[in-house]
């Protein structure tokens, strides 16, 4: 009895002992617990405080900022109104319209910068109701073109750095004025005719870069892209129909005669040269424009478009065929051009004579030199006095490139824009030529076209045959050439 009851002590205090333990552990998770969530409550607490002080702070910086612009603009518009009252000066209408719009732009801009410091609310109200954007312009100094267009800037200077003479160049703005003047707006003035002109040929003459043509114009280096492509449009379209076109009866028989007198060969109406034109090799059709005699020559990596010209006595262009790709030889460029399709198929060409290199096929209207070995004498005659036809053509097409250095150059533009740029070049070196605008011997280049003779270089028995006749009236009338000998 005595074991049952000292059994049931010790199950009774073992249990009191658990309960008390159960009862101390709860009572330290309920502390720790509390104090948890006190340190939490203290941390969100901090949290707001730090925000609420930078919300402060950040307002009063918006508010410092917003007054110190007002105050500024405010100074500005009292000195401009001082300075108007001291010095009353007779201003033409365009500056006083540019003054008046900078003054509108002022105000505008420091009621934007009030608007904008708004509530976020009324902001975004302002927004969704079609608030007008500000416009930001870069300040760009074009004090060199303003020094060049002053009336007592040195000629020899205007005509080194523009390749003509100012009359010239007056010529050029007065003809394409109607095409690409444009009108001042309310936000800013439009740019003027020669500003426009004078970037054009700056960057024809020179082939600067146009990040370079951008500074030295204070214009941007898009607008100055633009203004370049618009100018060669507009000189493409205006003036080629009126400075390069095929010769009427009059001008044809001049030209016959002055040829004659060089050569003594009669019914000449032209010279005849192909030129290859540097490019930046395309994204399309890339073998087509590949150069491989330039690549050979150059030990690098060619890519041309070709220029087929004809040419007077005095190197006008009275034909031009423009864009083939570079790895077409001379007479598949002929057979592609616009003459070609004239001459063969409406006859214009008819009992006259175009004079072409060897690279070109004998054919009815082309006069082309003997190109088989060991020529005789009166064969070698007749190539020497149309060689010096010949060069009246590639002498052409040399101060055509010294005088417009990007023709020298890889293009920058599209493939697409090259035969605008290339046909304003060949009205501008007419124009040029026929005014007697002299080129500099620094600028003159030799040229080093390969020609290269065609498959089928005989097109026409007849032609050979009237070829044999001049080359013998030639020797035995003394007009041939003697340096062979």
């Amino acid at each position: 009895m005595n074991n049952r009851d000292n059994y049931k002590r010790r199950i009774k205090e073992r249990f009191t002992d658990d309960e008390a333990s159960c009862s101390s552990d709860h009572e330290t998770k309920k502390k720790d617990l509390n104090g948890t969530i006190t340190s939490l409550l203290l941390l969100e607490e901090q949290d707001k405080r730090d925000r609420e002080d930078q919300n402060e702070a950040s307002n009063q910086e918006n508010s410092i900022l917003d007054s110190t612009h007002k105050r500024k603009t405010r100074t500005m518009l009292e000195f401009y109104s001082n300075l108007k009252d001291h010095y009353e000066i007779d201003e033409p209408d365009r500056i006083k319209r540019k003054k008046s719009r900078a003054m509108a732009a002022s105000i505008a801009a420091a009621s934007i910068n009030q608007t904008e410091n708004q509530s976020p609310n009324n902001h975004n109200k302002q927004l969704g109701s079609g608030q007008p954007r500000r416009l930001w312009v870069k300040d760009r100094s074009n004090a060199w073109w303003d020094e060049c267009n002053r009336p007592d800037y040195p000629e020899e200077e205007f005509k080194k750095a523009f390749r003509m003479s100012k009359s010239t160049f007056e010529l050029i703005c007065e003809e394409l004025n109607s095409v690409i003047a444009k009108e001042d707006t309310t936000l800013r003035n439009a740019i003027p005719v020669k500003h426009r002109v004078a970037v054009c040929i700056w960057r024809l003459a020179t082939g600067e870069p146009l990040r370079l043509v951008s500074k030295r114009f204070g214009l941007g280096i898009s607008t100055c892209h633009k203004l370049v492509l618009d100018v060669c449009s507009a000189i493409r379209s205006v003036l080629m129909r009126k400075y390069l076109q095929w010769p009427d009866e009059d001008s044809a028989r001049k030209i016959k005669e002055e040829y004659e007198g060089v050569s003594g060969i009669p019914n000449i109406v032209g010279s005849m040269y192909t030129t290859h034109i540097p490019i930046i090799a395309p994204k399309i059709s890339v073998s087509a424009y590949f150069n491989k005699r330039h690549t050979e020559r150059n030990q690098k990596t060619s890519y041309s478009i070709t220029v087929q010209g004809v040419v007077d006595p005095r190197g006008v262009f009275t034909d031009i065929c423009i864009g083939w790709p570079g790895s077409m030889n001379d007479d598949q460029v002929l057979e592609k051009s616009a003459l070609y399709q004239r001459a063969n198929g409406g006859g214009s060409l008819k009992g006259v004579w175009l004079v072409g290199s060897s690279g070109y096929p004998l054919m009815d209207w082309v006069l082309v030199p003997y190109t088989q070995q060991h020529l005789t004498w009166t064969q070698h005659a007749f190539n020497e006095k149309i060689g010096e036809i010949q060069r009246v053509a590639k002498e052409a097409f040399g101060r055509l490139k010294g005088r417009w250095c990007c023709l020298q150059k890889r293009t920058e533009g599209k493939l697409q824009d090259v035969p605008v740029v290339l046909g304003a070049c060949c009205v501008l070196h007419n124009i040029c030529e026929m005014r007697n605008e002299g080129i500099d011997t620094d600028l003159k280049i030799e040229l080093l076209d390969d020609d290269m003779v065609p498959e089928v270089a005989l097109r026409s028995v007849s032609s050979m045959k009237a070829r044999d006749a001049i080359a013998h009236n030639l020797l035995h009338h003394g007009l041939a050439g003697t340096a062979f000998l």
